[in-house]
């Protein structure tokens, strides 16, 4: 599978999305408009094997909901991503069997290899 999983309105998602260079058979999947779905998530957590992993610390809604102060299961990561769009960390590139999750520069250049490597 080659899918990335992005919101339209993040200009680092689009910044990343133009650097990577992506080939034509990469699936891009706006968040926002097209919410992940339980099988989704589900193929995501087995190439990290956390729920955790794909979940934004950084969404203005785990501040305003004090989930910091919360101990979350892996089964709350879960079904806060499957409940909003902004807690997944973004983007997420599924790349035949690699999975590149957020923003950093080591991830991006990391995929950006595994992708024109092929």
């Amino acid at each position: 599978m080659k899918k990335i999983y992005y919101l339209s309105s993040c200009d680092t998602c689009k910044r990343i999305i133009n650097d990577l260079e992506l080939p034509s058979d990469v699936v891009l999947q706006d968040i926002k408009t097209k919410s992940i779905t339980s099988a989704q998530i589900e193929e995501m957590r087995m190439l990290t094997n956390s729920y955790e992993s794909l979940f934004s610390k950084r969404a203005r809604l785990y501040k305003e909901r004090n989930l910091k102060e919360k101990s979350l299961s892996e089964y709350d990561y879960k079904n806060l991503i499957l409940e909003h769009y902004t807690f997944l960390k973004r983007p997420v590139l599924i790349y035949n069997n690699s999975i590149f999750i957020g923003n950093s520069k080591k991830t991006v250049e990391l995929a950006k290899e595994t992708i024109h490597e092929q």
